[in-house]
């Protein structure tokens, strides 16, 4: 896994051993921050169930102004801080190791985040929990664009009824992104 543009370009990640995350691979990664990269500048970033922080980190690379990292593995989290570091990115982190609404939770009172992207385990519906969240939460705007990592086959038709406005959906192969706003 590698950092694909920006400030950091081309600089090698470090992953957690074993088959607890799931990075996202380098072509998704690029797709994903081709349709954001108008977001980037100067953005906060929130990056939800981080694994080894890459997205965050690519966000950072980027033109993000601050990222926050939030992920309760503690492997992954030694992870995240040495990428940090090894990308020289540290400084506009900040990293939370723990649950993901602990951490929000702890957030709460902070300025709305511009982009809030989550890769949550698949289909443990922890995507819903987080969007339950959130639609209450000054965390999140309806200038906040929110990323949910997901398979493709799950079901993101109650998000109207969470208050959300699906923006747009991107599948691949095997997974997705979904987009969403909170309506005004």
């Amino acid at each position: 896994m590698r950092v694909i543009a920006g400030t950091a370009r081309r600089l090698n990640l470090k992953t957690v051993p074993g088959m607890e995350t799931r990075p996202t691979t380098d072509r998704i990664k690029e797709t994903l921050f081709n349709i954001l990269q108008p977001e980037m500048p100067d953005c906060r970033f929130l990056d939800l169930f981080s694994g080894s922080g890459g997205i965050g980190i690519e966000a950072l690379s980027r033109g993000a102004a601050y990222a926050v990292f939030a992920e309760k593995n503690p492997k992954a989290c030694s992870c995240i801080r040495d990428n940090l570091s090894f990308t020289k990115l540290a400084e506009h982190g900040k990293l939370l190791n723990m649950d993901v609404i602990q951490a929000l939770r702890s957030l709460e009172g902070e300025e709305a985040f511009d982009c809030i992207f989550m890769d949550p385990p698949y289909n443990h519906n922890l995507e819903r929990q987080v969007l339950e969240y959130l639609s209450d939460s000054s965390l999140a705007d309806d200038h906040t664009l929110i990323i949910t990592e997901a398979d493709l086959h799950t079901d993101f038709s109650y998000v109207t009824d969470l208050g959300y406005e699906l923006a747009r959906s991107k599948e691949y192969k095997t997974n997705k992104h979904v987009f969403l706003y909170k309506r005004k």
